[in-house]
């Protein structure tokens, strides 16, 4: 019996898949999402209208999965980790080096 399964996930992909369609040109990020998303669609039974638009955005970026798999061990290799390009700049908004001009006296 060949019945079609609806993925846990589908709803959060189905937003990641809009996201890189929207993509003209991928970073590395873009490049590892779709990776892991065609891993985690293959051969699971339902989800066809990702596993489409899967196909249709190596088609828009000129990938193959052999050529986007290149690509994100490549993007590993080099020390890639998610969340590493995080920008450490921005703070808390806290800001102490004027503490002292500003006290309250009674």
């Amino acid at each position: 019996m060949n019945q079609e399964q609806n993925h846990p996930l589908y709803l959060l992909d189905r937003d990641h898949l809009n996201r890189l369609l929207a993509k003209v040109t991928p970073g590395d990020e873009d490049l590892i999402d779709l990776a892991r998303l065609i891993i985690r669609y293959k051969d699971f039974p339902g989800a066809h209208d990702l596993q489409a638009d899967m196909n249709k955005i190596l088609n828009l970026w000129g990938l193959t999965n052999e050529s986007l798999n290149f690509k994100t061990r490549q993007i590993w290799e080099n020390g890639y980790r998610p969340g590493n390009n995080i920008d450490e700049s921005i703070g808390s908004g806290f800001d102490t080096s004027d503490s002292t001009s500003n006290n309250l006296t009674s």
